[in-house]
């Protein structure tokens, strides 16, 4: 058996499965919002690592939300 099988149109592959599955957006928004915090964390952490911000959670909170607005726009609109 060939590895490519999918490729000839014999068989579906994962390219043909990823093309019809739409997700859940559900998962994406949660996806974002955890991958957003933890960025805006070690954004802020590193900033205060170098004296010009306090690490605290207003200002990661405040990072978070803007990422995840700017992400939110450019990707999954």
């Amino acid at each position: 058996m060939s590895a490519e099988k999918g490729t000839d149109g014999d068989d579906p592959g994962i390219h043909e499965g990823v093309e019809r599955s739409s997700g859940d957006p559900k998962v994406l928004i949660a996806m974002n919002a955890v991958l957003s915090t933890w960025f805006a964390w070690l954004v802020v952490w590193g900033l205060d690592y170098l004296g010009a911000v306090t690490l605290s959670a207003a200002n990661v909170a405040t990072l978070a939300l803007i990422i995840f607005g700017v992400t939110y726009v450019a990707v999954l609109r």
